[in-house]
């Protein structure tokens, strides 16, 4: 047996300037196709015989240029057509919140041409990131589609394998069937629904305990996605039968996974502590312990955001005889790295730091002292040998503030990664990072955790989000 793979994955955020382009995107082809989606072990142990056809990922980042796009859907669609009689199965990697210019979401458009050139009954199986927009179209072009049920998606890994094992029993064991779908009105950030609180540990209990029942293949909550203004925005839920009998019966148990999720609606809330940006910055000046961890939510590079905002930087310029350490970890400007790179550890110089596209990401003319250089790894499921953005450490000068200055917008969420950069994070009373919910490894090493409630492309304040898309009505923007 033959299986084809592909993986294509961007979380599209329009509230950025800058379209997602080649130079965003990680490709990679063959066995390196293979290793990177985690799989290889578990169709080799079926005897089963992989056809990579690419892997294209930009994680968080803009709208995708069309050119870019285009190159996506053609190389994967001709490898398809090559081996199209030998293909026994497919298995798809995929987001669920890609945008692309012209066209709309590439997820759905991709999956659409791939089930149009292999017709409707060979075993296709999609795992996906929860924080992805379904609709019923696309969901039906499936024999299978289940979400990771961690944020952040520790169980990433966990869920492509269970996914691939669930294709190699299709392969094996024909059933026609399809995923029973229903839709919420009800649309929901990330920060809103962390897999380690309520209401979401007890949907994933609910799932866990689903997934038991022999005639359930698999349930999946998927939160949907609201960075890009899109019909298919919104919570959906979808509970696979195990075989063509039990279609009936998931149909059912759809609606009663729907109305559990649609009954703790007003159960959402930000994980943390949550609090305005001026309150964020005195209190986390008051406490008495370190590190105290910031996150600057509006410019949440997690989510796309460009990580370019000074906003938050600004504020402890602003703060008079700073005693405290705080560590920005980091700030994106590549014009200002590009400086710093000429540099050695020891210089001094006069630094222009902050892209002034607008008022945020305002610029501030600093004396800053290099002190350190490296890069950012990977995180999470994220190759943690792959360097991901490049870093200069800057100490600005005749204050208690340090920045780590990045080419590209990445996050700093463990602790191998301020290693790499060259930064002690023990060194520091507070560190700001460009994140919206906290993950778990500075959740488990800060003594206090803030989420500022700034703004920024990734702002938190859904009902100032200018939708005009979407269904309505909907929860929480609407009364229902």
């Amino acid at each position: 047996m033959k299986v084809l793979l592909a993986h294509f994955t961007n979380e599209a955020n329009s509230g950025i300037p800058k379209l997602c382009q080649f130079d965003d995107m990680n490709l990679s082809y063959g066995e390196k196709c293979i290793d990177d989606m985690h799989i290889r072990e578990v169709f080799e142990n079926a005897g089963v015989e992989m056809i990579p056809a690419l892997m294209a990922t930009s994680g968080s980042a803009g709208v995708i240029a069309k050119e870019v796009f285009d190159y996506i859907e053609a190389k994967i669609l001709r490898v398809i057509r090559e081996h199209l009689h030998e293909i026994d199965g497919v298995f798809l990697e995929f987001h669920g919140a890609s945008y692309v210019e012209e066209i709309g979401s590439g997820d759905h458009y991709l999956l659409k041409k791939i089930r149009e050139l292999i017709g409707p009954y060979v075993p296709v199986c999609v795992v996906c990131d929860p924080h992805g927009n379904m609709t019923e179209e696309y969901v039906s072009q499936t024999q299978l589609i289940r979400s990771y049920r961690e944020s952040p998606h520790t169980d990433a890994i966990a869920s492509d394998i269970r996914v691939a094992e669930e294709l190699i029993d299709l392969m094996n064991n024909r059933q026609n069937i399809h995923p029973c779908y229903r839709k919420l009105p009800l649309i929901l950030g990330g920060e809103q629904s962390v897999s380690a609180d309520e209401p979401v540990v007890t949907f994933n209990h609910y799932m866990d305990e689903m997934e038991k029942d022999p005639r359930v293949r698999s349930a999946s909550w998927h939160v949907g996605y609201l960075r890009h203004d899109c019909p298919e925005a919104g919570c959906s839920v979808v509970v696979v039968p195990k075989t063509e009998a039990d279609q009936d019966y998931c149909e059912q148990k759809v609606e009663e996974l729907a109305k559990f999720v649609w009954d703790r609606r007003h159960e959402f809330h930000y994980t943390g502590y949550t609090t305005q940006p001026e309150t964020a910055v005195k209190e986390a000046l008051a406490f008495d312990g370190k590190p105290v961890f910031i996150t600057d939510s509006g410019d949440n590079s997690t989510s796309g955001a460009t990580g370019w905002n000074t906003y938050v930087l600004r504020q402890f310029l602003a703060v008079e005889d700073l005693q405290k350490k705080v560590l920005f970890a980091s700030i994106c400007d590549p014009r200002a790295y590009k400086v710093l790179s000429s540099h050695a550890i020891g210089d001094i110089l006069e630094l222009d730091l902050g892209m002034g596209y607008d008022e945020l990401s305002q610029t501030v003319h600093v004396p800053v002292e290099v002190i350190a250089s490296g890069g950012i790894k990977g995180f999470m499921m994220f190759d943690h040998n792959k360097v991901f953005a490049h870093t200069v450490t800057v100490h600005i000068r005749n204050t208690n503030v340090y920045v780590i200055v990045a080419d590209r917008a990445y996050t700093l969420c463990e602790q191998h990664q301020y290693e790499e950069a060259g930064v002690n994070w023990d060194d520091y009373d507070i560190i700001v990072v460009k994140q919206g919910y906290i993950f778990p490894e500075l959740k488990a090493k800060g003594k206090l955790c803030i989420m500022s409630l700034t703004d920024g492309a990734t702002l938190q304040d859904t009902a100032r989000l200018p939708f005009k898309l979407i269904m309505r009505p909907m929860f929480p923007i609407d009364n229902i």
